[in-house]
């Protein structure tokens, strides 16, 4: 398991998703994978980074776990901001028309329907979030 403490502002997106890919590419990750993967990252972190800390900034931790039979990647983000589950809001009617469809709920829409499993707990004061990828190659 790879690990990563980092303060969580949008300059370190970046960071995170070069750290992420790194051990991606040790694995033969396919580059559609890795897209996704990329996108919920971006998406994750760039949340803990706006709205964990606002006003203030602190750190995130992400753990990256290569896992065998099946060969999947789970991302797990921890952050002490405030307790949020963002998968506890309803997902956006995709039906309407941008008009009328309220802001908000995409990305982790994207994130939900582009990984294999999305888990959230608060524990210990800490926000847990894990994203869970199958990876099966040069996709």
């Amino acid at each position: 398991m790879k690990e990563l403490t980092i303060e969580a502002t949008p300059e370190n997106v970046d960071t995170v998703i070069a750290f992420v890919d790194e051990l991606l590419e040790e694995y033969g990750c396919g580059m559609r994978e890795q897209m996704a993967i990329d996108v919920a990252i971006d998406e994750l972190f760039a949340n803990i980074a706006h709205y964990a800390y606002n006003p203030d900034t602190g750190c995130a931790t992400v753990l990256v776990d290569v896992l065998q039979d099946p060969l999947s990647v789970e991302i797990t983000f921890i952050d002490n901001g405030r307790q949020y589950d963002p998968l506890a809001k309803a997902d956006p009617d995709t039906t309407l028309s941008l008009d009328d469809r309220p802001i908000g709920g995409m990305g982790i829409l994207i994130v939900k329907k582009s990984m294999d499993a999305v888990n959230y707990e608060y524990k210990d004061g800490k926000n847990i979030l894990t994203i869970k990828k199958q990876l099966t190659g040069n996709s």
